[in-house]
């Protein structure tokens, strides 16, 4: 049997500030991010297998993904935990938001490699992640692949 790639999508809205920058993405904003996963691997032949037949059992990605990505980002806001927004962020806390500072600027090249290492930590050891792709508009994407790194 061959190597096939799965995707899975999913969407999530988050907050950020770009510390430093010279645009207006210096202040804080948000964006409607749509996160497309893709691992590869060979289906489960074993016609007893409850699985029989995927490579992984989508609800079993989307509960992976939920739990590393889409829950703790979604409507939350990200700062660099090095920037001068963590007297913001602690602000916010304190009035209940949901803040996240982040070791690294949070753009969308950052954070897609912040995913990928969260997610393919997470798969089991016959699934590897092939690709990501993070939308932060309707026509601006970052993409990681596992071949490239």
């Amino acid at each position: 049997m061959g190597t096939v790639r799965i995707t899975k999508e999913f969407t999530f809205e988050t907050g950020h500030a770009l510390y430093g920058y010279d645009g207006k993405c210096r202040n804080v904003h948000g964006h409607s991010y749509k996160l497309a996963v893709t691992v590869i691997g060979q289906p489960i032949m074993d016609a007893d297998h409850v699985k029989y037949g995927m490579v992984i059992d989508f609800g079993d990605l989307k509960k992976i993904v939920k739990e590393e990505i889409v829950d703790p980002f979604d409507h939350a806001t990200v700062f660099n935990k090095n920037s001068p927004h963590v007297e913001l962020a602690k602000e916010l806390e304190n009035r209940g938001h949901e803040v996240i500072l982040a070791d690294y600027q949070p753009t969308s090249e950052m954070m897609i490699q912040d995913f990928a290492k969260k997610i393919a930590g997470r798969l089991p050891d016959n699934i590897k992640l092939f690709s990501l792709r993070l939308r932060e508009t309707e026509t601006s994407y970052a993409e990681w692949f596992a071949s490239d790194n």
